[in-house]
């Protein structure tokens, strides 16, 4: 076991960089086609609230309340069982999603006052993001399944199909931007069809390799079944209390739409270039130590237990800040060598640079959020995870009303980075109050080997990186060139600080 959460871990970045990479592509045509217009916010809103749910369902409180339950069963039980316990909840799971979908696709209209009121005084966005809601909702069905099977797939340890899956909406995306426009009065309503395709294509995916463990799930209805009801005492406090970043995002939708047109596209691909290291890295990171530790806690290791979770906050912090320092110090650059391009223009990017860096100063928290809430969800503990949100969510309401009066959108996203911070906070203490987590030696010497590399690295970047009015006036090739031996420099500046400090790469290691 000493190499294989690292490994896996690997394996499960490597593909979501793919994912990444081709989700990048996917904004770049975004931003050129359609910029940060009226359209492009009507979109992101009808995407947003079937991805927020897919988020908060399917892989927040869902994923966290079936894998520990499923690994108990594939450690303690047989295949039969464990096929049978499947089978019911993929009847449960499903009738639940078509009854949601049904209702949602039927109430568009209330569900777009909703999530966006502002949109209610501007007639052109509300009847868009309604019309699109319709098309993009039964993609939290397709996409919701999916991730049910991604969670089989991860508890077997078969962690690169379900990373590699989302390159797939990715690609279906892009394919409708260039080749489906033509055939719509508004272009725009390409991407909510590629949105419905996407999740089909995600699904059919991942069948095969459910059949190939026995595992492709005959669905039965039985609300009844102890292991059915299981997964439901622990999912409905955690449907809350797993996704309060989501959630934090989904209120900044809701507060975005009283500001002025393209707030809403500004945060949404600031937050896409946020969820680049958060998805590559911490992502990764929480779906391979979830069914570890949820192992560990089967077999009564509370050591070991405690070890593996101080592993994954060392490898966090390890990762989350450079990468929020560095989308902090070149949010500019960023932004001006990656989307400005056709509809989106220097104003865009001055306007998106500002949430961008708001975002980067959470990044870390979102990043620990994903690996300390697994610590208690390994471990079936849903209570306390929800008692965290629920504080965290008040805070999150007070700092939108205070920030986005003098920061508009860039206040928004600052709420959201506090609030994650204020989770991440609470969770961390509340796990080593019971004991939980009790740190590993050596933590002191560990942060301040990393305060020296990432010092080392910003201050390359700080005196190093042009001001913004200079990257503006570049040709892309400049920018291009610039910001590649700034990402070269920083890079190798951190890692041989980190050689030069004493750590080594066996120290990431995990050896239990």
């Amino acid at each position: 076991m000493k190499r294989n959460l690292l490994k896996s871990s690997y394996v499960v970045s490597s593909m979501t960089v793919l994912s990444r990479i081709v989700g990048l592509a996917r904004e770049i045509i975004f931003a050129s086609c359609f910029g940060a217009s009226p359209a492009m916010d009507a979109f992101l809103v009808a995407f947003r609230i079937p991805n927020f749910l897919r988020r908060l369902f399917a892989e927040g409180a869902f994923a966290q309340a079936f894998v520990p339950i499923l690994s108990e069963y594939r450690q303690q039980r047989s295949h039969e069982e464990v096929k049978d316990f499947v089978d019911r909840i993929a009847g449960t799971l499903f009738l639940a999603l078509f009854l949601v979908t049904l209702v949602a696709v039927i109430a568009t209209p209330i569900l777009t006052m909703i999530f966006a009121p502002g949109y209610l005084h501007d007639p052109l966005r509300f009847h868009l993001a309604s019309t699109m809601l319709k098309i993009t909702f039964p993609y939290l069905l397709f996409i919701s399944l999916t991730a049910f099977a991604g969670s089989i797939l991860n508890s077997y340890d078969l962690f690169s199909v379900p990373a590699i899956t989302p390159v797939l909406l990715n690609i279906s995306l892009i394919c409708s931007a260039i080749f489906l426009t033509p055939y719509f009065h508004n272009k725009i309503y390409a991407l909510a069809w590629g949105v419905f395709i996407g999740g089909v294509v995600q699904l059919a995916f991942q069948i095969p390799f459910l059949k190939r463990l026995k595992l492709l799930p005959f669905p039965k209805i039985a609300l009844k079944d102890s292991g059915v009801m299981r997964v439901l005492k622990l999912m409905l406090p955690a449907i809350f209390g797993v996704s309060v970043a989501q959630i934090s995002l989904l209120i900044d939708t809701l507060f975005a739409s009283f500001l002025p047109s393209g707030s809403i596209t500004w945060l949404y691909f600031s937050d896409r270039l946020t969820n680049f290291p958060l998805g590559v890295f911490g992502v990764a990171i929480a779906t391979v130590i979830l069914p570890h530790l949820s192992r560990k806690h089967a077999d009564n290791n509370p050591q070991e237990f405690s070890a593996s979770l101080d592993w994954g906050i060392r490898l966090i912090l390890f990762i989350a800040i450079p990468a929020a320092l560095g989308l902090f110090l070149l949010a500019g650059p960023l932004f001006a060598t990656i989307l400005e391009h056709g509809k989106f223009g220097a104003f865009d990017v001055i306007m998106a640079r500002k949430s961008l860096m708001a975002f980067a100063i959470g990044l870390p928290s979102f990043m620990l959020v994903k690996v300390l809430a697994t610590g208690f969800y390994s471990k079936q503990n849903i209570k306390t995870p929800v008692k965290v949100a629920a504080i965290a969510m008040v805070a999150n309401m007070f700092l939108n009303l205070a920030l986005i009066f003098p920061l508009a959108h860039a206040g928004l996203a600052l709420a959201t980075s506090l609030t994650t911070s204020i989770n991440a906070f609470l969770l961390g203490y509340l796990l080593k109050k019971y004991n939980i987590y009790q740190p590993q030696p050596g933590w002191l010497t560990y942060l301040a080997r990393l305060l020296f590399a990432n010092l080392a690295m910003a201050l390359f970047l700080y005196f190093y990186s042009a001001k913004l009015s200079i990257w503006l006036a570049w040709n892309a090739r400049a920018k291009i060139e610039h910001l590649l031996v700034l990402l070269a420099g920083a890079i190798l500046i951190y890692f041989a600080s980190l050689l030069i400090s004493g750590i080594r790469p066996k120290d990431l290691i995990l050896n239990n």
